[in-house]
């Protein structure tokens, strides 16, 4: 091994995508083998480091290779159950790359995976009959997983996902109910089964296709409606992903308008509300207000987002009815939509009260909304002075984010109340220029 290959095998080990890159790009070989022998991709796989088997098969490493055990980069990153690195390890074209017997061994092992499910099936070869140790992991921005140990091996619970995307690559239509049902086995909206079935199923664009899809809606479990409400959001995102936009925006648009009216499951319903002021449907409003004072939350923390611009007198009522609201997310909701407007001084204490909400959540959004909203008054700016103060430095950015936007001579002394601002969530915030920003109108230049 070249002392090259073994500073790349070192890089892989430590989970360090950039300096694999650059000892690549430095003519390392994307074969060379680990200490135990194995390729290093394979060493990438085992410990889920998925971003490190994208840069490695990107320049060449082979996930086909046979293995002294008989299997293959791929087939392992099948086995351990994470979707990442399956899509990072799967390559180009393995639909023409791989020989029907090649693909067949695949799909058998992500079936029997799945099917079995990877506490007992990493059973059978250890022969270890401890406990199972499980924990959630999270893979990706949204997407969450269960991550089995078990002798000493770790697997995920991503073989849903993996069979799901394996298929399509293989050009494999399954049947909508086989999807749909992978999608909810775990029950969480948020596993990558149910994303990888929402995703196939979005991108699989056909009228049979769709009707399969969309008779979902009226099964009687609500995951499977849940589901399909999460189909046509996504549907609704990638429009563009089909020669006739517009028929699916008709038919989506058609199939939200009369679902929301018999939709009786709180989380679906919610789902539904959402989309529709996502879609800017006419009549939302209505819709809106007549889930205003919905027993579950989740469904009254849409309603403030559903109503038009300017608020009607019966609109204006609901949202100051939901302020006083005994859920955080709907005051926090409501407040958002209070300031949008410039307010009616009768009205002004209700903003004044969510800005000192015993809730920090609500403090935290009413103040951010604040900060860009339309009332000007010498009541809400003192309001923001006071959340100078605050212990959570986002509402102290906010206060004086919104003080700069009044160009209030306090602008800089709030800045430097609010403390550092070069951490990475900063980066890209709009508020942290607003000092930057009013010094740009308010100070004489050179």
């Amino acid at each position: 091994m070249t002392e090259r290959d073994a500073a790349l095998a070192a890089a892989v080990g430590a989970g360090d995508a950039e300096r694999v890159r650059d000892l690549l790009g430095a003519g390392a070989d994307p074969d060379s083998a680990a200490e135990d022998g194995l390729p290093v991709l394979c060493a990438a796989v085992e410990t889920f480091a998925y971003g490190v088997a994208e840069v490695l098969v990107e320049a060449g490493a082979d996930p086909d290779r046979r293995l002294p055990d008989g299997t293959t980069p791929l087939l392992r990153a099948i086995e351990g159950g994470s979707p990442a690195v399956f899509e990072a390890v799967l390559g180009s074209e393995p639909r023409l790359r791989l020989a029907p017997e090649r693909r067949e061994e695949l799909l058998e092992a992500a079936r029997g995976w799945y099917e079995e499910g990877p506490p007992a099936r990493l059973r059978r070869p250890t022969g270890d009959s401890g406990p199972v140790r499980a924990r959630a992991v999270r893979e990706g921005e949204s997407n969450t997983l269960t991550e089995y140990t078990v002798g000493g091996r770790r697997v995920r619970d991503g073989h849903g996902a993996i069979l799901t995307s394996l298929e399509w690559a293989f050009r494999i239509l399954t049947p909508v109910a086989e999807l749909v049902a992978r999608a909810v086995r775990h029950a969480d909206p948020e596993h990558a089964d149910w994303w990888a079935s929402q995703w196939i199923l979005t991108v699989r664009r056909s009228a049979e296709t769709w009707a399969e899809v969309v008779a979902f809606h009226r099964h009687p479990d609500p995951l499977p409606r849940l589901f399909v409400a999460d189909v046509l959001g996504l549907h609704a995102m990638t429009g563009g992903l089909t020669q006739h936009p517009g028929w699916y925006e008709k038919e989506r648009l058609k199939l939200l308008a009369d679902w929301v009216r018999s939709e009786d499951d709180g989380a679906v319903l919610a789902h539904l509300l959402r989309a529709l002021a996502d879609e800017a449907l006419p009549g939302a409003e209505a819709v809106a207000l007549r889930h205003a004072g919905h027993a579950d939350a989740r469904v009254r923390r849409e309603v403030p987002g559903l109503l038009d611009r300017p608020l009607t007198p019966r609109a204006a009522g609901a949202v100051r009815a939901l302020c006083h609201d005994p859920d955080a997310g709907v005051r926090s909701a409501a407040a958002e939509e209070l300031v949008r407007e410039a307010l009616p001084a009768e009205d002004r204490p209700l903003l004044l009260a969510l800005l000192a909400d015993a809730d920090p959540q609500v403090v935290r959004r009413a103040a951010r909304a604040t900060a860009w909203g339309a009332d000007r008054s010498p009541e809400i700016t003192e309001a923001l002075v006071r959340l100078l103060g605050a212990a959570d430095q986002d509402v102290r950015l906010s206060a004086a984010y919104g003080l700069a936007l009044r160009d209030d001579p306090r602008t800089v002394e709030a800045y430097a109340r609010v403390g550092r601002l070069d951490r990475p969530e900063y980066e890209h915030d709009h508020r942290a220029d607003g000092l930057w920003r009013w010094k740009l109108r308010n100070e004489p230049s050179g």
